[in-house]
């Protein structure tokens, strides 16, 4: 197996013992069993420690949210139409991978995720980015875009959290409500 076979290997059974049994819980010896792994040895010789491995998890799982974001992305039709998908692509990201954000949310709670004042700023830059241009075509009405994008930032992050506690909650009627409120509070007057 290649090196970096091997490593996806073991970033793979790392998001799998983290959704099934919590981020604490996630240690060398139960990775290990989970990628079939003769010894945790084969993880230390990849990994310098369990931060690494950590920070290797959760920069995979942002790169595979990115890519899947992209193709919601693609062929939007103008600002309002973009920031639906933007919405929905996210919210189906949560509802197709859940292990996935799960292990992210583990991560992120157990402070293994080095999230700061840069990564939010990327984080909303996407959606300012799409307010802005809703105003400019007209589309969107005047607003304070840094207030508006962070609402939607936390909107679409907090779906993990309300699965936490209720794993069985219908995300198709959280995007909806989630889009028709942003449709509602960014639409230009008639």
């Amino acid at each position: 197996m290649t090196e970096q076979a091997r490593r996806t290997q073991i970033v793979t059974a790392t998001i799998a013992v983290i959704a099934e049994g919590g981020y604490q819980h996630a240690t060398f010896a139960r990775i290990a069993e989970r990628a079939g792994l003769s010894s945790t040895g084969l993880i230390s010789y990849h990994f310098a420690n369990r931060g690494e491995l950590m920070a290797q998890v959760a920069d995979r799982v942002v790169a595979t949210i990115g890519e899947f974001m992209a193709g919601r992305m693609a062929g939007a039709t103008g600002a309002a139409d973009a920031l639906r998908r933007y919405i929905d692509g996210n919210v189906a990201f949560v509802e197709t991978h859940r292990a996935e954000m799960k292990a992210l949310l583990e991560i992120f709670l157990g402070g293994a995720f080095d999230y700061d004042a840069g990564h939010d700023r990327a984080t909303k830059s996407p959606v300012e980015d799409i307010l802005r241009a809703g105003q400019a075509s007209g589309e969107f009405r005047g607003f304070d875009v840094t207030v508006l994008a962070t609402m939607i930032q936390r909107a679409v992050d907090g779906l993990p959290f309300l699965l936490t506690d209720d794993p069985d909650f219908d995300t198709r009627v959280y995007a909806n409500e989630v889009i028709t409120a942003f449709d509602l509070a960014t639409r230009a007057a008639p």
